[in-house]
């Protein structure tokens, strides 16, 4: 089979013939039909991820036909259209993983080949309503967006509340975005690029403003309290969903509403600072750092996306063999919505 592989850190992807994969007892072969890209791939390629080992066939997100199984699995999986989840190990304790977990993709082989062998516990049947390219655009940063929206910042699906999501472009702000407009919340954004606002206002958003503006916190809460100017002063939005950190952090304590919750799964913009303890304790905030998901969430997100008819934003999608092209857009900040590579 053709398989992507990393050879080497700072170089680019290989296209490789390697052997197609065997089960063993309680695993499933999957003929990858569509794999999706996230940063984490081009993190390891860069060597800004723990843990890296070389060489590695990379890709977490994935989606396809089962084509065998091995002892153990039931046969009734042959042929059938799968998704996988990415979380490998995550262990018995849902409040946070396990030491052996690990993503697949990276040091175990991952989704950018032909196939792939994967434990069963892994793969669950595909929503039927997604294509292939939007299935595999789902696991990864869904799995992320909803642990924090729904797990750790415990969205109300029966009393709407108010939301904020940073860097409305990226694929787990995205489905951030697209979970809470189908939860029934009041949502607003931030992005650096005017055209990913529109395009979320396409998806259901109240609003929006660009980060880059100094003073961005005061602009959206006057928008979106109509300039009340009290409610500007105490704070508007419910949950905060970032995935930036960095020196913006401080305000989005500022925007936060009293008793609000902030959950942040990443830090592109780097250490937070200028942080006031008495905004956190006097508001009675709670922050809630947050990453991937366990088995009983990823079986929650897929049941939501299906009731809901979501379908994921997809920016592109490519041949296998343009995987480095993919890798090096999803680099330069020039995607709106998920990469996707299409396998034959």
């Amino acid at each position: 089979m053709k398989a992507i592989q990393l050879l080497a850190l700072h170089q680019p992807l290989a296209l490789v013939d390697v052997p197609d994969p065997v089960p063993q007892p309680g695993e499933m072969v999957v003929d990858v039909k569509a794999a999706g890209l996230n940063h984490r791939d081009v993190f390891v390629q860069q060597g800004l991820y723990p843990g890296i080992v070389l060489p590695v066939f990379p890709g977490s997100d994935g989606a396809g036909i089962v084509s065998a199984v091995g002892e153990g699995v039931d046969r009734s999986w042959l042929n059938c259209e799968v998704i996988i989840n990415p979380a490998l190990n995550w262990g018995a304790n849902h409040a946070v993983n396990s030491p052996a977990f690990t993503i697949l993709g990276m040091p175990t082989a991952g989704t950018f080949a032909e196939k792939i062998v994967i434990s069963k516990a892994n793969v669950y049947h595909k929503p039927s309503h997604l294509s292939f390219d939007e299935a595999a655009a789902l696991p990864l940063a869904g799995l992320t967006a909803w642990r924090a929206l729904m797990s750790r910042a415990a969205l109300s699906q029966s009393n709407p509340e108010r939301v904020l999501i940073t860097g409305v472009g990226g694929g787990a702000a995205l489905f951030a975005l697209q979970f809470a407009v189908a939860a029934g919340a009041d949502v607003w954004v931030t992005s650096g690029s005017d055209e990913k606002l529109a395009k979320a206002r396409e998806l259901g958003a109240k609003g929006g403003v660009n980060y880059k503006e100094a003073d961005w916190h005061k602009t959206l809460l006057k928008l979106a309290t109509n300039g009340d100017a009290a409610q500007s002063k105490a704070g508007y939005f419910d949950v905060i969903i970032d995935s930036a950190a960095g020196p913006d952090f401080a305000k989005l304590t500022q925007v936060a509403a009293p008793a609000g919750r902030i959950a942040f799964f990443g830090g592109t913009s780097g250490k937070i600072t200028d942080v006031q303890p008495s905004v956190i304790f006097f508001k009675q905030l709670s922050i809630f750092g947050t990453t991937m998901g366990n088995d009983a969430e990823f079986a929650d997100m897929l049941r939501f996306v299906e009731k809901h008819q979501l379908r994921p934003v997809i920016d592109s999608v490519r041949p296998l063999a343009e995987a480095q092209a993919a890798y090096d857009r999803l680099h330069a900040g020039q995607q709106l919505g998920k990469l996707v590579l299409s396998i034959a």
